[in-house]
């Protein structure tokens, strides 16, 4: 029997079959029969004289290949999508279509599309969008048993090495989102990648760590309580509301009573786009970013939880008390509904707030003054940033994409005004009240960038637009990797960035214009249940990019000998080391290690000034006559008043000439700097 049509390789030519298929399963009444049904199927496809095939597939058993045709630029790098694999965790393996010639190909119209496939590489079935669980599992375990049947399935196990297995463990894991508590200046983070919510003090001491190091659902005491991929963080009076994006619910933090509780969603991803249910009873999906609001009665402040509900394309509301939203009767404390956004997935603007539509909002800011009185809204999909109003819910644009509310392909990486003005799945907004200006964290361009709603326009603030990770740089020269959310700290002078490829959060200071990275330490004193992912053995930590490296003047030893190596390295006046953090050195002999053995390979500078001398007895038993050994330093100091603190590191190598000839008293290495 031929294969129907001519298209050889296309998805079309299963559309027959697999239409009388679907139709025929829907009157089916027992698994038996829906189990018959599909085993007859593939008896007729499998009988196909042609096959519909994906060339150069291989198969054993059940094997799963993702294969990613991007949308946005950013997301055909490899190093992004190594990215992306390891923030969802994902462990099959992915092949990256750059040119989407397989999308092509197999005329694929749908992210996602699933195609399940034979042994011989011919194609079954496949699946258009999402929701196809059940058949997913139907058609894939009667497919097994067919082709077992027949002995052309073999049970061996595939070895994977997973790419997450090899990276050094981090403070951070792709934190998605930071914000500020305005009163303590303490700051929470997303830590998404650990599933966990840390509570830090602004030189970034830990004081409370929550979740991880495990996706979970679970309320309760702190040590008890999980979170899954968890995005936006508020934070008001000691309570702090989470966005568990993965979990699909708002989770509330109770700081004194160190407790953890639901205050929305099912924990299973919900459909519904009205809600005005009780928010532990309302179904939500993807919530990805959550902010304070006042409702309209004026008499009370941080009444109302704005939700950016990416999964269902709208923004959304949950009444923390009684009161109104624009336009809306009064509401009872715990509803959660929708506020703007119709769920289709558009770039439409429109003064009737249900009628707009947004496409995978994820992030929100708030201006409640006159005359702006709005919610700004980072609108990934459609690479916009667009305003709700605050008195009346109508959905107006302010930069980014075009002005067909269709076209989600309007993206670019252009400082202009409004629509001439483009951005790249910006995830990010917050404003700056003291100087009436928006940031963006416009993700896939690498940028931070600077928005005056007034005019407009739109310039670049900071980032090269190049991934790698400079720590500590001017605006100009500084750089970041898909940064996902950022906050306004320190009456307006600090702009905390999540960058999150580079598993940091960033300190803009917008009166130097300079750019440095957070340390994150704990304390023995700090609350933290979900453990802190840095090995207890001392480390070498990654040099940054931007570190000076310095190469020193050749020294002749001998076999016995001590070499003796004196820190002396200068910071900014008044600079003062962070305490508790531990700025440390490290000695290496990459190549020659025979060097080390038995040495002291690292230690603590506990003070800069006094800082200590680094010993090396060279061997009586030299394998080599010639060696370089390096010392790596790495400073984590904060300005005079507190305000910044970073971390500075440097490289000095050091080559050896090892000889037979006894040498006099060697004179100390001095290892000097100014930072």
């Amino acid at each position: 029997m031929a294969a129907p049509g001519s298209r050889g390789r296309s998805l079309s030519g299963l559309l027959p079959a697999q239409t009388s298929l679907e139709y025929a399963l829907l009157d089916a009444v027992t698994q038996q029969e829906k189990d018959s049904l599909v085993y007859q199927y593939l008896q007729k496809v499998d009988g196909w004289e042609q096959d519909l095939s994906v060339p150069e597939f291989p198969e054993d058993g059940l094997l799963i290949i993702g294969v990613h045709s991007a949308k946005f630029p950013n997301e055909k790098v490899l190093d992004n999508i190594k990215s992306a694999v390891l923030r969802y965790n994902i462990t099959h393996p992915v092949v990256n279509d750059a040119d989407a010639s397989l999308w092509q190909e197999l005329e694929v119209s749908c992210w996602p599309t699933l195609v399940i496939l034979g042994p011989r590489g011919n194609m079954l079935f496949s699946l258009i969008g999402e929701g196809h669980k059940d058949k997913l599992f139907l058609y894939t375990s009667i497919a097994l048993k067919y082709y077992k049947d027949r002995g052309q399935i073999r049970d061996d196990k595939i070895g994977i090495k997973l790419y997450k297995d090899s990276l050094p463990p981090s403070p951070l894991l792709f934190p998605g989102k930071v914000t500020v508590d305005q009163v303590t200046n303490r700051l929470v983070i997303a830590d998404t990648g650990h599933h966990r919510i840390l509570v830090v003090w602004k030189n970034g001491q830990i004081q409370y760590s929550i979740g991880g190091p495990n996706p979970g659902r679970k309320d309760g005491i702190f040590s008890e309580s999980t979170f899954n991929s968890p995005q936006g963080v508020a934070i008001m009076n000691n309570i702090i509301y989470v966005a568990d994006t993965e979990n699909h619910l708002i989770r509330k933090i109770d700081l004194e009573a160190e407790r953890v509780s639901t205050v929305a969603g099912i924990g299973i991803q919900g459909t519904d786009k009205e809600g005005g249910a009780k928010g532990e009873q309302q179904p939500i999906s993807s919530p990805w970013d959550v902010v304070f609001g006042t409702s309209g009665s004026e008499v009370q402040r941080g009444d109302i939880l704005w939700i950016a509900m990416a999964g269902t394309h709208q923004i959304w509301a949950l009444l923390l008390d009684s009161g109104k939203l624009p336009k809306k009767n009064e509401l009872t404390k715990g509803t959660c509904l929708r506020f703007a956004g119709s769920g289709n997935e558009e770039n439409r603007n429109n003064a009737y707030p249900h009628k707009a539509g947004f496409a995978q909002p994820s992030g929100l800011s708030l201006a409640s003054e006159d005359p702006w009185s709005c919610l700004f809204v980072a609108d990934s999909e459609s690479s916009t940033v667009r305003t709700v109003s605050l008195k009346d819910g109508a959905v107006k644009h302010l930069v980014g994409g075009e002005r067909d509310p269709m076209n989600l392909f309007a993206f670019g990486d252009v400082d202009g005004v409004g629509i001439n003005a483009k951005l790249q799945h910006p995830l990010g907004v917050t404003w700056d009240k003291k100087r009436n200006l928006l940031y963006v964290a416009d993700s896939y361009n690498h940028k931070i960038k600077v928005v005056d709603p007034k005019t407009k326009n739109c310039t670049t603030l900071a980032g090269t637009g190049d991934t790698n990770n400079v720590t500590s740089s001017s605006f100009t020269e500084s750089t970041f990797n898909e940064p996902g959310g950022l906050c306004i700290g320190e009456n307006g002078q600090l702009l905390y960035v999540a960058d999150t490829n580079n598993h940091q959060i960033k300190i803009m200071d917008l009166e130097t214009k300079m750019v440095s990275v957070l340390p994150i330490f704990r304390s023995e004193n700090a609350v933290v249940d979900g453990p802190f992912l840095v090995e207890k053995q001392k480390t070498l930590p990654k040099l940054p990019k931007s570190a000076p490296s310095i190469r020193l003047s050749p020294v002749a030893v001998c076999a016995g000998q001590t070499l003796q190596f004196q820190l002396r390295l200068d910071l900014p006046s008044g600079s003062k080391l962070t305490e508790g953090v531990p700025s440390c050195w490290f000695l290496r002999a990459e190549g020659n290690e025979w060097l080390l053995q038995g040495q002291m390979p690292s230690g603590d500078i506990e003070n800069i000034s006094s800082q200590p001398t680094i010993s090396l007895q060279i061997p009586d038993d030299c394998l080599s006559l010639e060696a370089i050994v390096s010392v790596s330093v790495f400073l984590y100091y904060c300005s005079a008043d507190s305000s910044a603190c970073m971390m500075k590191a440097i490289l000095f190598s050091q080559p050896l000439q090892i000889t037979d000839t006894q040498q006099g008293c060697i004179a100390p290495v001095e290892l000097r700097y100014v930072f």
